[in-house]
């Protein structure tokens, strides 16, 4: 862990230090402006780790202020470094091809300044816009069918969500707006994939969101699984606080819901490394369940989905992917993760990998929508 940190940390430090270097034209209008540029941009760049730093060690309104403030330079900071670098193989390019410059008759100092400046205007559009649509979740409609009996409902309805990332950019309102949306659904049961808190509970015990989480109804109840986040703030306490608030966790444990039909909760995959905490084999799990009823599992990273069809899983729920949350990190997502959004059926299994609810890092979605699941699943003949 320590080692990816100081990757992480590295990395960070040389993209911002990229875009600083690419940036030098605008910090060089006039000695006042360009001095106050560049005092706002580090002040940007030292914002988020610093705001997660002082979360921990002296909590206050300001801090959430300066980690708000970095978040959005984490999305910022994506799409300058994206741009600039296109713009700088293009700059690069331009002479191999035999061309003098981008403008043959214009000042080139000129035209990088108009391009850099340019540039900042296009991210932060995009920003903008990411933002919006960030706010907006919208809700799937799932439907199944099952050949197995799901006596007692013409039609089973499962709300369902992912990666609700509960904290200082989560708060309570977009909470409420979480649970009023998944109550209108008049869900049968609610199941909750994972990733529920972003990190150290300590925000969301001060903001008291666990009344809010209480008023979330369904009368076959409110389940969840542990996400890797949960293991980064602090497992024990989160589950704690969701099993106070009417969540009942399932750590690698399956139950039968009032007899009707298998419900299959798995640790993290992370649980381990970050936790020491062994996770057991999903074969353990199923080994005693009536594979006649329904099984459905809640499983927080999407990873080996051929466990889930090897031990006769009806329905795999997953998220941990946000399908990449930032254009074009849905490409890399694609590339690790089997299914990285939405519905595949493998065999007699149906995955679904949820975009998510919330968002980590950015308060940003450029790509995707986040969502909440409703499957509607009825008896097929």
């Amino acid at each position: 862990m320590l080692l990816f940190f100081v990757l992480v940390i590295a990395i960070y430090g040389l993209v911002n230090l990229y875009i600083y270097k690419q940036s030098g034209p605008i910090f060089a209008i006039g000695n006042p402006v360009g001095k106050f540029l560049k005092i706002i941009f580090i002040v940007l760049v030292i914002s988020y780790p610093a705001g997660r730093l002082f979360e921990r060690l002296i909590p206050s309104e300001i801090t959430n202020y300066i980690i708000k403030a970095g978040s959005i330079w984490l999305g910022a900071m994506v799409y300058l470094c994206l741009f600039l670098l296109f713009i700088h193989l293009i700059r690069l390019t331009i002479p191999l091809l035999g061309q003098i410059n981008i403008c043959i008759h214009a000042d080139k100092s000129l035209v990088h300044k108009k391009i850099v400046i340019a540039t900042y205007i296009v991210t932060a559009i995009m920003l903008l816009g990411g933002y919006i649509n960030a706010r907006h979740p919208k809700v799937n409609r799932i439907p199944l069918i099952t050949h197995k009996n799901i006596e007692g409902y013409p039609t089973l309805r499962v709300g369902a969500a992912s990666d609700i990332h509960l904290g200082v950019l989560m708060s309570n309102g977009r909470l409420k707006q979480f649970v009023n949306m998944m109550n209108s659904l008049n869900p049968d049961i609610i199941l909750l994939a994972g990733d529920i808190f972003d990190e150290d509970i300590g925000f969301v015990v001060k903001n008291d969101m666990g009344k809010l989480l209480s008023e979330l109804k369904a009368p076959l109840g409110v389940y969840a699984v542990t996400g890797n986040h949960e293991y980064i703030g602090g497992v024990e306490p989160a589950v704690e606080y969701l099993e106070k608030h009417g969540v009942k966790v399932l750590r690698d444990s399956a139950i039968v819901v009032k007899g009707i039909f298998n419900l299959v909760g798995r640790e993290d995959r992370q649980a381990k490394m970050i936790g020491g905490i062994d996770r057991k084999p999903l074969s353990d799990l199923t080994r005693d369940l009536d594979t006649n009823k329904l099984t459905i599992l809640l499983d927080h990273q999407p990873f080996r989905l051929s466990e889930a069809v090897e031990n006769a899983i009806d329905l795999q729920i997953s998220g941990h992917t946000h399908h990449g949350q930032l254009f074009p990190f849905n490409l890399i997502t694609g590339a690790i993760f089997e299914v990285s959004k939405g519905l595949k059926r493998i065999d007699g299994t149906t995955i679904y990998v949820s975009n998510g609810y919330g968002t980590w890092g950015p308060p940003i979605r450029v790509g995707n929508k986040p969502e909440i699941i409703l499957f509607e699943i009825v008896e097929g003949k």
